[in-house]
């Protein structure tokens, strides 16, 4: 099966959202259990607050269920109760400016404490799916769909990656083992593109293969080779047009080919690069140039 086949609804999974939310608190609050010096030295441990975290501008929340893991992590490391939170967004809600995706009420400590590293995946996750979603709207219509790459920051590709698909993009590949995608250095270093395809199919023969094209010679040789996901990297409209046809003239014969364009794509081209008949568009900004969706915690 294809990564893209891949259910695109899925939760963040618990064992890496506990691991990360516990990475993230280390570098604030250093060797456990960690202290904050001036939250500890001016709000007594009884200071019960109630504050509401909101939109400081318009988007797409993500992230969600960072927030409770957050306060649970800091509650046990402070023996604490957890604060109760009332969430009042749900993951992909379109939000305005001043909305509030929660509320929260407990310790004081424990809220304040947690509160940076709760906005800071809130907002990473948030800004991508914001960004995600200009992306999957210039697309609607078209049959296209927008992809993420492997152009992650090291240790968030799983949040960032469902922040993706919260904003209506799909995933591609996860990483270097669970789909195989020959590229110009792999060609050359086999010698051919079928020579490539045929080194994958001897090595790992359960896994799918993905492969960059440039031309049409290419494209053949790649489908020749058994090959039906196809990526057609840096081709103009007119190119890519003429290359759509020739692989869709080949289809009654060898059945459904993928097409992804790759490489170099802007927005403001996004409808025209999907009406040359691809399936997919690929877009590594999507992860590692998304700006952050501004979040913030108020205190009532």
């Amino acid at each position: 099966m294809m990564p893209e086949d891949l259910p695109q609804d899925r939760r963040l999974r618990a064992s890496w959202l506990a691991s990360s939310v516990g990475e993230a608190l280390d570098e604030d609050l250093g060797p456990g259990p960690g202290r904050d010096v001036t939250t500890q030295s001016t709000i007594s441990i009884g200071t019960v607050v109630t504050g509401h975290i909101v939109m400081r501008e318009p988007g797409v929340v993500a992230g969600l269920p960072v927030i409770t893991e957050t306060l649970g992590q800091v509650a046990e490391r402070l023996g604490l109760p957890t604060p109760h939170v009332r969430l009042r967004a749900t993951d992909g809600d379109r939000l305005e400016a001043g909305a509030a995706v929660a509320e929260v009420s407990g310790a004081g400590q424990v809220v304040l404490i947690a509160e940076r590293t709760m906005l800071n995946f809130l907002s990473r996750a948030s800004g991508i799916a914001t960004h995600t979603c200009r992306w999957a709207d210039a697309l609607e219509g078209t049959g296209a769909r927008v992809l993420d790459t492997r152009k992650t920051t090291p240790g968030l590709r799983e949040l960032e990656k469902y922040a993706v698909r919260v904003g209506g993009g799909t995933n591609k590949r996860f990483g270097l083992y669970d789909c195989a995608m020959v590229k110009d250095n792999h060609i050359v270093a086999a010698g051919s593109v079928a020579a490539a395809i045929h080194a994958i199919r001897t090595a790992f023969p359960d896994v799918p293969i993905q492969v960059e094209v440039e031309d049409e010679a290419q494209a053949r040789e790649a489908i020749g080779a058994g090959a039906r996901f196809l990526m057609l990297d840096n081709m103009g409209p007119a190119a890519m047009t003429a290359l759509v046809k020739a692989v869709r003239d080949m289809e009654p014969d060898v059945g459904p080919v993928r097409l992804e364009a790759t490489g170099g794509l802007a927005l403001n081209r996004a409808r025209e690069v999907a009406q040359t008949g691809v399936d997919f568009l690929s877009v590594g900004a999507l992860t590692h140039s998304s700006p952050i969706l501004d979040l913030a915690l108020d205190l009532n």
